[in-house]
């Protein structure tokens, strides 16, 4: 995963220039050289990456599901590479403690979470990506408070472009997508735990319960108060119902 700079990659006779947020994948057998030129008067190399290496049953399966590009525009992903480095810390920290499985199951989630990054967004739509990485902050940020404009600049656009592309791809705007999502969290909070309403609309990035109020009632047909006294506590542990 180049995540600095860039860099030119030769696989099996076929150039590739690999750039910021591009994702390269080879199997056992590849021919791989890796070229990094010196950048500016002063030679310095602007180039950086992370890197692995996997074998395994479970690896070979998942490489033979699908047939994937060897370079994929995926995008500096934070949540990807925190994936990433923490997976790389639990392999150091296995040495001792004998935590392998942990590793194991983090590597299958970044696999996992690596093919759905390229199936999202084919590595020459670089307005889809931009679209996406507007989707991907409304998500982690909806039930917080933040501004249109916030999310405009993560993806280096004016306020004016990146609500129009986000309808455009999503046929939706950016803060009816937040809605959905704070809706559902509130729906979870209320169904499955012991939070004031007052609270629950507060976490979920509510400006106030009154406008929570309002918003639940006119998707649910009903009060948050409705809501809660027909949710259903389950009998048995693990066991999740409502009438």
């Amino acid at each position: 995963m180049q995540t600095e700079g860039s860099c030119e990659v030769y696989c099996n006779g076929v150039e590739h220039l690999v750039q910021t947020g591009d994702l390269l994948l080879l199997k056992p057998g590849d021919e791989y050289e890796l070229r990094v030129k010196d950048e500016g008067q002063d030679g310095r190399v602007s180039s950086g990456d992370y890197y692995i290496f996997c074998d395994g049953a479970w690896i070979d399966e998942w490489w033979t599901r699908q047939a994937r590009p060897v370079v994929s525009h995926t995008g500096v992903d934070d949540q990807l590479l925190g994936l990433w480095r923490q997976m790389l810390l639990e392999k150091r920290r296995s040495l001792e403690e004998k935590h392998g499985e942990l590793t194991d199951y983090l590597l299958r989630s970044l696999c996992l979470y690596l093919d759905r990054a390229i199936s999202e967004i084919k590595p020459t739509d670089r307005l889809a990506f931009t679209a996406l990485r507007l989707k991907r902050f409304v998500e982690e940020h909806a039930t917080l408070t933040f501004k249109l404009e916030e999310a405009a600049s993560h993806v280096g656009l004016s306020l004016s472009r990146a609500v129009k592309l986000f309808k455009e791809y999503y046929g939706k705007t950016m803060i009816q997508y937040a809605l959905e999502i704070r809706l559902n969290a509130a729906v979870e909070r209320i169904k499955y735990s012991t939070m004031t309403l007052e609270e629950i609309a507060e976490t979920c990035g509510f400006a106030s319960y009154s406008y929570f109020h309002r918003v639940f009632r006119a998707n649910y047909g009903m009060s948050p108060v409705k809501f809660r006294e027909k949710a259903t506590v389950p009998a048995n542990p693990g066991e999740r119902t409502f009438d």
